[in-house]
């Protein structure tokens, strides 16, 4: 018996031993994972801020009420091994836009926000540019779940399409009816932004109006969506809704690991689970034969690479096929 036991320890000592726990955002865990030789590279995304903070940028409740599912006849669909929507609809600049939820549970929001607004563009053929307000979107959905301590990406959606969102840019932007108003953290020690820090303040109010100096009013600038749904958890269906639709919003686990990506397809390699977050999926390829999906993260372009990161395809990777939201503007 005694024999049994000390196996048993000793195998779980291995395991651990294997996978050592190491502090994250630290030198050790990006060393750690550059000597694995994986598939991606680690190093510092952000320098001196709370863990805490790094937690409340996962605000995405995963596993949440999902819409009807849309199933794309992919069949006698071609669909190219790499796809780019930056390059495929190179007249819709909200395509390449990277932005910034600052310190605040809002990912929910952004992936959706960003994806609404590269669709409108697409699906006019060019003639609307225009950039969805996530301010309205986080403030104003009471349906989508708790604001800045998180929501749920198909409610956002279902949003869209029930109550219509107005524009809106960036902080500070003055671009739109209701731009962001919670304001971009310094990533790095030494530079202009507020430090990022875990106490992100409550979630700003619902306010019906846009800011001023902005013409038409709130009610005339609404666009809306026609339909909304979730994609089948399935890698050629999520394909033929990008090539056919443009971006969708996807969610998954982010890990400790995954806040000091870099560059490569990103595959979990060690660290404890941060809770979900939501992002915009825009294409997807192959690396060194790796598939991969192309995504932008809403963590400003000082994060990963100028904001967008690759994460492994074809396999449910932390669940990032499971949580795909779309929808058809109207």
């Amino acid at each position: 018996m005694w024999r049994a036991a000390f196996l048993i320890l000793a195998a779980g000592l291995s395991v651990s031993m294997a996978r050592p726990h190491l502090k994250p955002l630290s030198s050790e865990m990006v060393n750690y994972i550059n000597k694995m030789n994986s598939t991606w590279k680690a190093g510092h995304n952000f320098h001196n801020v709370d863990y805490s903070y790094i937690k409340r940028l996962c605000g995405t409740m995963l596993k949440g009420p999902k819409l009807p599912i849309m199933v794309q006849h992919a069949g006698d669909m071609k669909l190219p091994d790499e796809f780019d929507s930056r390059v495929n609809w190179p007249n819709c600049p909200t395509l390449k836009e990277i932005r910034d939820q600052g310190s605040c549970g809002s990912c929910w929001a952004f992936g959706a926000a960003e994806a609404i607004s590269d669709r409108v563009c697409i699906h006019s053929n060019g003639k609307v540019t225009v950039e969805i307000s996530s301010e309205d979107l986080l403030t104003c959905c009471d349906s989508c779940g708790m604001g800045c301590n998180g929501g749920y990406p198909s409610a956002a959606w279902n949003f869209w399409t029930e109550e219509g969102l107005v524009s809106g840019g960036l902080y500070d932007s003055h671009i739109g009816c209701r731009p962001y108003t919670i304001a971009p953290c310094e990533h790095h020690v030494n530079g202009s932004r507020p430090p990022c820090s875990g106490e992100g303040g409550d979630t700003p109010d619902c306010v019906s109006r846009c800011e001023a100096g902005y013409t038409p009013g709130y009610k005339e600038d609404k666009h809306y969506g026609k339909t909304s749904y979730n994609v089948e958890a399935s890698e050629k269906q999520i394909q033929a809704e990008i090539f056919k639709n443009g971006p969708v919003e996807g969610a998954f686990t982010v890990y400790e690991d995954f806040v000091l990506y870099k560059s490569g397809v990103y595959q979990h390699m060690t660290g404890s689970a941060l809770g979900g977050h939501a992002i915009k999926v825009l294409g997807w390829g192959v690396e060194d034969k790796v598939p991969y999906w192309l995504c932008a993260n809403s963590w400003n372009i000082d994060w990963g690479d100028n904001g967008f990161f690759k994460i492994l395809r074809g396999s449910d990777h932390c669940g990032i096929e499971s949580e795909i939201v779309a929808g058809i503007p109207k």
